[in-house]
């Protein structure tokens, strides 16, 4: 142990320029998985906010989840996802409630889109106030029909105080308002009486929630039990037909679950979240991995003969271990702690990405105990942990040679070339398995296949350089004596080539796939949905629109079609590889009347004037997995967990633009509890003048507004914003690791090639030689590196964009420009400045250092 102690402390010494990058890795390692260890955690300890029931002590709600089981292997798996509609429950649990001992106060809520003033804002019976609580500021309490209260921010700023009239959109039918009152709510709330809510939520059978206020005496935990057993003992369950294995059970939440019944999307969000952050991090994992140890063999095979040496004189193969992994965990506990110590500032900015770019929906906290803020310092010890393995790999064959061989230089085994291959078979047959699948399975199939290429690549280095070198030395013997100078050296030092590529490899590689998968679907989806739309102008209202616009429309003069398309979700369950599955996949409701004229979806067989209620028109895709054509049938869960049994009537090639399923609008919108801001597509006549029909619009559908330059109708896919988050934070950490491995080994190649650059001098070679001879041996690498990266890259992302867009894969120019330049930024910096001081004045001093200094 004194040994190895005294050998670990005077090379650390000796080798400090060495270290220096796997210092820098091992930082950044540290930095990054602290970083989205407290993202994951924070992600896991997530929860919706309360705010509109803060003073109720319990709710009760619908079941907002759905569940799919299947049999695989044998054994009965369930897959579970989260319902973005709200699921009601009877009226009768109200009774229930009421009747139950120590209910001090329950209160029914119900809520509906309401029209206020051209923007849109959410009505609720006035009792449910008291639920926040809500206060009155000035007035009082409606007490009829035409009475409201609305809330703070609306009565100051738009629609003026007691007394004033108010023109409320709700169900497509304006009415007028009194306003009686204003209180300490928001400025989107507006209160009716409990009849009046009740009329216009369209429901009045069903309630949205139950707030219960305990009685004195009374905790929130033991009511929760008594309110559930006396709705099991009722019977109660939700409202709606729920898929058969899918239990319908009414929910009793209490403390931080309140909030799941107030903002809808954020449970749902959380697993995604969770889900995107995993894949984050067990790719910067496994990035990490593969920069760590390339940088640590790397530094370590610069002083293959000094351990050589060692065991040429007696030391060990334990002696020699424990030198190099003292060593090296000096050097990583140093790291790991100063990337520990970056780790809360590098998640905060995440945080702060995520809210900026709108990846998170409303209403979701994520919430980081203060027991768990130490969770860095876990991912440390995982990064020291890492280094000490990768550095007894790299010193093992040292370690192991007799003494009389350790000092000779080994090429690569046969053993290193047969596990290359194989990856390679691996990472072939998994770009097979993407071209076959569809969505996140085929993206995943993609990432799998590029992971195990590009080991294979790393793996297979030496023998990918010989080949580049074989292909590039005639070229480069064209640039004179610097020229054969680069040819010969790369040639004769392939393995050392081998270790600069792999780096580059990896960033173009991942980078690539990474930013790529989501360009092309992007680019895809944008071309198919320029060609979808045929029509000239659309109309829309943020309040909603009019009960019978689409009629009225179609009435004015000059225009030839209207059609209405809302945007809503389904889910699709079916077994994947005999294991059950949920797919969210967002869908369009549209009225069918003249579809074709306002919207080309590309129809392949059927006809979808025949879009009514109980039929849908499926993409062509997914009518081929799913194996249906028209008067087939299609099971499907709508946003609040209802299942329907739909005829396919058509299908459609432009469904990357339109969403896997087109439903019938009011199919959608019965499903749909609080509906978002549809529009109608508008053709217009030949002949028709635009300027009259845009004043003849807007005349027809009073508040609502005429864009003569619509937009494209094209589907988002649920996390669409945080997939972008996550694109962005994969690719700069990609990238900061590749800068990092890039510039270490090429600079520790070049460091070690001191006294090979100095015999050169001494043999005739000029400095311009020299220097001609080091940017083409990195031109050579940068070179041999994108090609073969993009070679990794493009297998799967062929089979991706062709199992997912029907196209080739495609990057932006500005993003391949960007990966091209870093790498050739990053390459010159590690090639010529640690041997510009070899290449200065007219004669070397000295040959050979120790050191390599």
């Amino acid at each position: 142990m004194k040994v190895a102690a005294l050998l670990a402390a005077r090379a650390t010494r000796a080798h400090r320029k060495a270290w220096t990058a796997v210092f820098a890795a091992l930082a950044l390692t540290s930095l990054l998985l602290g970083a989205f260890g407290l993202t994951l955690v924070s992600a896991w300890s997530a929860h919706p906010r309360v705010e509109r029931y803060a003073g109720a002590d319990l709710l009760v709600a619908g079941d907002q989840t759905t569940r799919f089981s299947a049999t695989s292997l044998g054994e009965r798996e369930t897959a579970s996802a989260g319902l973005t509609e709200r699921v009601r429950i009877p009226r009768t649990a109200l009774s229930v409630v009421r009747g139950v001992p120590g209910v001090r106060t329950a209160v029914a809520d119900v809520e509906f889109p309401v029209g206020l003033a051209g923007r849109s804002a959410i009505g609720h019976p006035w009792e449910t106030a008291r639920l926040a609580p809500h206060a009155l500021r000035t007035g009082r309490a409606p007490g009829r029909a035409d009475e409201v209260v609305v809330g703070g921010g609306a009565g100051r700023d738009s629609v003026g105080g007691i007394g004033a009239r108010l023109t409320l959109r709700v169900g497509g039918r304006d009415a007028a308002y009194t306003v009686v009152g204003v209180a300490d709510g928001p400025r989107t709330a507006v209160w009716f009486t409990g009849a009046e809510a009740r009329r216009l939520s369209g429901h009045p059978d069903a309630l949205d929630t139950i707030g219960v206020v305990a009685g004195p005496g009374t905790g929130p935990g033991e009511l929760a039990g008594r309110v559930r057993k006396a709705l099991d003992t009722a019977g109660v369950t939700d409202v709606g037909h729920r898929a058969d294995g899918d239990p319908a059970a009414v929910r009793v939440l209490t403390g931080s679950e309140r909030g799941e019944a107030e903002f809808l999307a954020a449970a749902p969000a959380r697993g995604e979240l969770l889900a995107a952050l995993g894949s984050v991090a067990g790719a910067v994992v496994l990035v990490a991995l593969l920069v760590v140890s390339s940088t640590i063999v790397q530094a370590l095979r610069q002083r293959s003969h000094e351990l050589g040496l060692l065991r040429a004189v007696g030391a060990t193969p334990g002696q020699v271990r424990g030198a190099v992994g003292r060593e090296v965990g000096r050097v990583a506990a140093w790291a790991a702690l100063v990337g520990a110590a970056g780790a809360a500032p590098a998640y905060l900015g995440l945080r702060a990405l995520l809210d900026a770019r709108g990846a998170l929906p409303t209403g979701l906290e994520l919430t980081l105990p203060p027991l768990l803020w130490p969770a860095p310092l876990v991912t440390a010890a995982v990064t020291v942990l890492v280094a000490r393995i990768a550095a007894l790999i790299g010193c093992s064959r040292t370690a192991t040679a007799r003494p009389a061989e350790a000092l000779r230089e080994r090429a690569p085994g046969r053993a290193r070339g047969i596990t290359g291959l194989v990856l390679l078979g691996v990472g072939a047959s998994s770009a097979g398995t993407a071209a076959l699948q569809q969505g996140a399975t085929a993206a995943a199939a993609a990432g799998a296949a590029a992971v195990t290429m590009v080991i294979a690549c790393a793996v297979l280095g030496p023998w990918i350089a010989e080949g580049a070198m074989r292909l590039l030395g005639a070229p480069l013997r064209l640039f004179g004596p610097g020229g054969r100078l680069a040819a010969a050296s790369c040639a004769a030092s392939a393995h050392r080539l081998g270790a600069a590529i792999t780096p580059i490899v990896l960033v173009t590689a991942f980078a690539g796939v990474q930013l790529s998968g989501g360009a092309t679907m992007t680019h895809a989806g944008d071309a198919q949905a320029r060609q979808v739309l045929r029509a000239d102008v659309a109309v829309r209202a943020d309040g909603g629109l009019t009960a019978g616009a689409v009629e009225r429309i179609r009435e004015v003069p000059g225009v030839r079609a209207a059609t209405e398309a809302v945007p809503g979700t389904v889910l699709l369950a079916r077994s994947q590889l005999g294991s059950p599955e949920l797919e969210r996949l967002p869908v369009f409701g549209v009225t069918p009347e003249r579809l074709t004229r306002t919207l080309d979806p590309g129809v392949r067989s059927g006809d979808l004037a025949r879009l009514r209620p109980g039929a849908v028109a499926v993409g062509a895709d997914r009518a081929d997995s799913l194996g249906v054509r028209p008067g087939s049938t299609v099971t499907l869960r709508f946003g609040d967990g209802q299942e329907a049994r739909l005829r396919v009537v058509a299908t459609y090639e432009r469904s990357i633009a339109l969403g896997d399923f087109l439903l019938s609008r009011d199919e959608l919108l019965r499903h749909t509890s609080m509906p978002g801001a549809g529009r109608v597509l508008v053709a217009a006549a030949p002949d028709a003048d635009r300027k009259a029909l845009t004043k003849a619009l807007a005349r027809a559908v009073p508040g609502a507004r005429v864009e003569r330059d619509p937009a494209p109708v094209r589907s988002e896919a649920a996390g669409q914003a945080l997939a972008e988050v996550v694109s962005v934070a994969v690719v700069a950490a990609i990238g900061a690791f590749t800068v990092i491995a890039v510039l270490s080994t090429l600079a520790l190649i070049a460091t070690g090639r001191r006294p090979e650059l100095r015999l050169l001098r001494l043999a005739g070679a000029g400095r311009g030689q020299l220097r001609r001879m080091l940017r083409l041996e990195a031109a050579a690498t940068v070179v041999t590196g994108l090609v073969v990266g993009a070679a990794v890259a493009s297998v799967p992302l062929l089979a991706f964009s062709a199992a997912t867009a029907g196209t080739l894969p495609y990057l932006p120019p500005v993003q391949a420009a960007a990966i091209v330049s870093v790498v050739v930024a990053t390459a010159a910096a590690g090639s010529l400045p640690p041997v510009w001081s070899t290449l200065r004045g007219r004669y070397p001093r000295r040959v050979f250092s120790p050191s390599g200094d």
